[in-house]
């Protein structure tokens, strides 16, 4: 009988917060009355599971009227403070225990003498008190804590520990020794170091956890006479993975040299391309490996920063219909990769997905009976179907650019437009009979008609030779699992990117969670493309021939939106409207764009 009143009390305090209305609590109390639990966990449950019922509204309520702390994790400097703390009390509980609590949703978070603390997503879970026996503690605490926190913090402690710095960070360093100003690195130091087992555990450990963490490229950054950054790129962003203390930068560059082939150790004062091979995983990985001088704050150090591009194959997308353009752009990319001849461009800023879609659309139209060149500088992807042409000393880009029209194609690649030369000949290929693909660094679609002109090609060229320009941004995804509904939005931010008074009405507006969960990074999770695809049709190619000796962009653009092209913001918006992404990541890859929306 106890446990009938305390449910029903429960109940009448949860109804007076305003967080169920009391045509929901008498339903509650009717469900519960035809069962056999009559306990406050299974009242809770109805109330989530059958109610529908905001399950983190129920329990925070719950725990306020038991007196019940709630467990956060701030998004601030404390947070690794908090995670290093909880580390240590995992060591101390044996793993049998540790797996029972997290099967009830609980977690340690201290324990010392008879007291333990606990973090839990179901503080009313009687089983909880059963299992604290198995611990031999007399005083069992519990804070509730929200299921995604919960679920973060035990990624963060038990799943993502890498064994590689694990041994790295047990090994005994010294700082180095400065005295005065510091000498010169001879090469005798830099080899005392090298030979140093961890040097090269660490690096191949580098190598591994990009690959493996989804990274686009890992960065070994030298930070002082003594320290070094290694970050990775993760869904466009960079990210602390591993500062290295007590050790020379030198000495790991030189580690990093020696694993690269075509670069030269001793060579500190020029820039260096190389690659490195690795089997991760039972699958083949590239490294592409760019070195570069820096100047650091000791002048007579040689530091270099190091920049490794991984190309993994599994990420290569060889179906048109798995790239994620939306309906308009696909039709019109279709469109223009369909015809015999022309030239398809596609623009937009280093890692803005620009080789994955032309790879894309070339697998689309590779066939037996087609001979496909491609001259890239330097090679990404192997493209089967293709002839990949070696770029090195003997041939570079010029002289194949030049070799290439009399190697029969039918339809080429070129890796970039950069200059008069190279946009010559491949307008030259699209104008001869010749489907062609190639990028250019713009910042949207119609200024790549612009930035051809002051190149040097004529306006007649450009309007008889190419068939469409695609400009592409990457915004990051929200992840689907712990994404946030924005209730509070101020509807100046999203009619600052173009969106109107109804179809702000209209939306549903999502945001990221800061701490993220265990199944995403920081409340994103992959990346999809926002573009904006402009056709060349008889009447934007009339505007280029009558421009004169000034291209109009701004009439180009505008003819283009009246036919229904959606500009770089209003793919953006799209992807809102979709719950894909959020506004934040839209502004940041469309802060630019202050023309016409």
């Amino acid at each position: 009988m106890a446990k009938v009143k305390t449910h029903r009390h429960i109940g009448e305090i949860l109804y007076r917060k305003g967080i169920i209305s009391r045509d929901q609590l008498d339903q509650a109390f009717r469900i519960q009355a035809t069962g056999v639990d009559m306990s406050t966990q299974k009242f809770a449950q109805i109330l989530h599971e059958q109610l529908n019922i905001d399950r983190n509204l129920v329990m925070k309520a719950i725990s306020d009227i038991f007196v019940i702390n709630e467990f956060t994790l701030n998004g601030n400097g404390e947070k690794d403070e908090i995670l290093g703390d909880v580390k240590k009390v995992v060591e101390m509980i044996p793993e049998a225990i540790l797996n029972n609590f997290i099967e009830q949703n609980a977690f340690p978070i201290f324990h010392r003498n008879q007291k333990a603390v606990f973090a839990t997503s179901d503080p009313i879970n009687p089983k909880l008190n059963d299992l604290a026996e198995q611990l031999s503690v007399t005083n069992l605490e519990l804070e509730y804590c929200q299921p995604d926190t919960l679920h973060y913090l035990i990624e963060q402690v038990l799943y993502k520990k890498n064994d590689i710095l694990e041994q790295i960070n047990e090994v005994d360093l010294e700082e180095p020794e400065i005295t005065g100003q510091e000498k010169e690195i001879k090469e005798e130091e830099l080899d005392a170091e090298i030979n140093q087992s961890m040097l090269n555990k660490l690096i191949e450990g580098m190598l591994i956890e990009a690959v493996r963490m989804g990274a686009s490229d890992a960065h070994v950054i030298p930070t002082s006479y003594s320290s070094t950054d290694i970050r990775f790129r993760v869904d466009g962003k960079l990210q602390l993975w591993h500062q290295q203390d007590k050790v020379k930068p030198e000495a790991i560059i030189a580690v990093v040299k020696d694993k690269t082939k075509n670069v030269d150790r001793f060579e500190r004062d020029a820039s260096q391309d190389g690659y490195i091979q690795r089997k991760i995983d039972n699958v083949n990985i590239r490294f592409r490996v760019s070195i570069m001088p820096i100047v650091g704050t000791e002048f007579n150090r040689k530091f270099e920063s190091v920049v490794i591009r991984i190309l993994d194959d599994r990420k290569v997308i060889t179906d048109l219909n798995k790239l994620g353009l939306q309906n308009q752009a696909l039709h019109l990319f279709r469109k223009a990769i369909s015809k015999p001849s022309g030239i398809v461009i596609i623009t937009g800023p280093t890692g803005s997905g620009k080789s994955t879609s032309l790879i894309a659309a070339l697998h689309h139209v590779i066939n037996p009976t087609k001979n496909v060149l491609t001259v890239e500088d330097p090679t990404e992807y192997i493209i089967r179907g293709a002839r990949q042409l070696k770029i090195n000393s003997k041939m570079t880009f010029d002289q194949s650019m030049r070799g290439i029209l009399r190697h029969d194609p039918d339809i080429v690649l070129v890796g970039e437009i950069r200059d008069l030369h190279t946009a010559e000949i491949a307008i030259k290929l699209a104008n001869t009979g010749h489907l062609t693909f190639s990028t250019l660094h713009t910042n949207d679609a119609s200024s790549a008609v612009s930035r051809l002109y002051k190149m040097g090609v004529e306006p007649f060229l450009i309007a008889s030779a190419v068939n469409l320009i695609m400009a592409q941004r990457l915004v990051r995804k929200l992840c689907n699992h712990c994404k946030i509904k924005v209730e509070d939005l101020h509807p100046e931010l999203p009619r600052g990117i173009g969106f109107t008074d109804e179809e702000i009405v209209q939306t549903t507006f999502y945001k990221a969670r800061e701490l993220g969960c265990q199944q995403c990074n920081h409340g994103y999770k992959g990346r999809v493309a926002i573009m904006e695809a402009l056709y060349i049709t008889k009447e934007i190619s009339n505007i280029i021939l009558d421009s004169g000796s000034n291209i109009e962009e701004d009439k180009i653009r505008e003819h283009a939106i009246k036919g229904g092209m959606l500009t770089l913001r209003g793919s953006g918006r799209e992807r809102i409207k979709e719950g894909v992404t959020s506004i934040e990541e839209v502004l940041a890859e469309t802060g630019g764009e202050d023309r016409v929306q």
